[in-house]
């Protein structure tokens, strides 16, 4: 795993780099992954929107901060992504917020489809779901935890309406996504600071 990891790390993006990496593929007409379609380059320019206002309205409570500030270990959040995911969009943005309001936490970025083999050590119910972050120890370049893809409400929601339709319909993406904006990012937060606080 140690290799991997490293090998990983020495493919990844930080949070800006990812960003440009996407928009420059938008230029071109591209999205990022194995595949390409129109709905997938349509999903990375919504995306990119997304992601453009949450990097200037996602804030983080006092709380939070004062509990980043407790923490007493550096972390290296590795987070495996696509542009076109929609949850990822939803996602990067709060966890780069929580990344650069600590010292203590660096965010790494790699393509889902460059990275089948990490992606396939950190599956969600056997699916190459994402983002999926990965907490290491830098030190050692231990894993000390994993997350994602979505905050538990998020989840819930998706797995209802598998349960309720066969397959997650049209109507209950937008839901999703009008979950994410009343949440604000703050189940996200909470959630990777109970990862934190309880990495061995």
């Amino acid at each position: 795993m140690k290799v991997l990891i490293e090998k990983s790390l020495g493919n990844s993006y930080s949070y800006k780099e990812y960003r440009n990496h996407v928009s420059q593929l938008l230029l071109e007409g591209l999205s990022t992954g194995d595949t390409q379609s129109e709905d997938l380059t349509h999903y990375s320019t919504l995306n990119e929107v997304r992601m453009n206002r949450l990097d200037k309205t996602i804030t983080i409570p006092g709380e939070i901060e004062e509990r980043l500030r407790g923490l007493t270990k550096e972390y290296t959040l590795l987070v495996i992504s696509e542009g076109w995911c929609g949850d990822a969009a939803q996602i990067l943005p709060v966890i780069n917020k929580l990344a650069e309001a600590s010292d203590k936490l660096h965010l790494r970025i790699v393509l889902r489809d460059e990275n089948i083999e990490l992606m396939d050590n950190f599956l969600t119910n056997g699916a190459r779901s994402i983002p999926k972050l990965i907490l290491v120890e830098p030190a050692t370049i231990a894993v000390r935890g994993s997350w994602g893809p979505r905050p538990q409400g998020a989840a819930q929601l998706i797995l209802d309406a598998k349960e309720k339709f066969g397959h997650i319909p049209a109507e209950t993406k937008a839901d999703l996504q009008k979950w994410y904006l009343h949440d604000k990012g703050i189940s996200t937060m909470e959630e990777l600071m109970l990862l934190l606080e309880q990495a061995p």
